[in-house]
């Protein structure tokens, strides 16, 4: 994912940010670089580990930024669905120094077809925002946003995800508990409480003997990706990530028993 985003974005994103933001994030620190344009986080729930920051460390990094006079963006594109502890506060709800730009979208909550986001943007920046998403499509669709807003005002959106969150809650349940009984040693699950997708690191498999599962698994009709495709400038990690938002809850048993004939 880094290595596609900085391809793209190699104006934006220096190689200082791409170097501190693709260490493991429950490793890396921060410590002085030189930053200076914006940094991108997803500390709700972080793809693709899918691990959440903790309050000390959101905490650290607004004052490092603040230091650096670094914008941040914060990606919270799915912490709708979380599924035992209370959510921590949003960057954007913790900076002082308006200096956190927060951005979301509807394509996890809804549907990826709607093309609908939102942005919350500090009030020095707002202008220049209206006028970048002018030049970019003029206007998002006035029909989607206003069927939205009364969907939202009505209080659909809001029993659609608690409805949804209880089928996720499920799910996510189901793949911890089988990988953690049937897959124990091979994979080793990192822990995570929000989502659509559970990551294991493989205890002893290469990348490559992995890859081979993978498409061993595929042939039996079992689509899985590889930890290792999101790699940048590190070596590749062997993992595999276990995605729950659009199979059935009914068919996760049967495609993990495919999966573990594989290994």
């Amino acid at each position: 994912m880094y290595e596609r985003e900085g391809t793209r974005h190699r104006g934006l994103l220096q190689e200082p940010i791409l170097s501190f933001l693709t260490k493991p994030i429950y490793q890396a620190k921060l410590r002085p670089v030189e930053l200076h344009i914006i940094v991108y986080v997803t500390p709700s729930h972080q793809y693709p580990l899918g691990v959440t920051m903790s309050l000390q460390r959101r905490l650290a990094l607004l004052d490092w930024a603040a230091q650096k006079n670094v914008a941040i963006i914060e990606d919270d594109y799915d912490s709708e669905f979380r599924f035992e502890e209370r959510p921590l506060e949003p960057l954007q709800t913790l900076d002082t120094s308006g200096r956190v730009v927060y951005v979301g979208s509807f394509s996890k909550t809804l549907l990826p077809a709607l093309r609908l986001g939102f942005v919350v943007t500090p009030s020095c920046c707002t202008p220049a925002v209206h006028k970048a998403k002018y030049v970019t499509d003029w206007h998002t669709s006035i029909l989607a946003q206003g069927a939205l807003a009364r969907f939202i005002d009505d209080g659909g959106f809001a029993r659609h995800v608690r409805k949804v969150g209880r089928v996720y809650t499920e799910r996510h349940r189901l793949i911890t508990n089988i990988l953690a009984r049937d897959f124990s040693e091979h994979l080793r699950i990192i822990p995570s409480v929000a989502g659509l997708h559970v990551t294991a690191l493989a205890l002893s498999a290469s990348v490559d003997k992995l890859s081979a599962c993978v498409r061993s698994a595929a042939d039996n009709g079992v689509q899985i990706q590889e930890l290792s495709g999101f790699s940048f400038d590190a070596p590749p990690r062997a993992g595999l990530l276990f995605g729950y938002g659009a199979i059935p809850t009914a068919c996760i048993q049967e495609g993990l028993r495919r999966l573990r004939r594989c290994f």
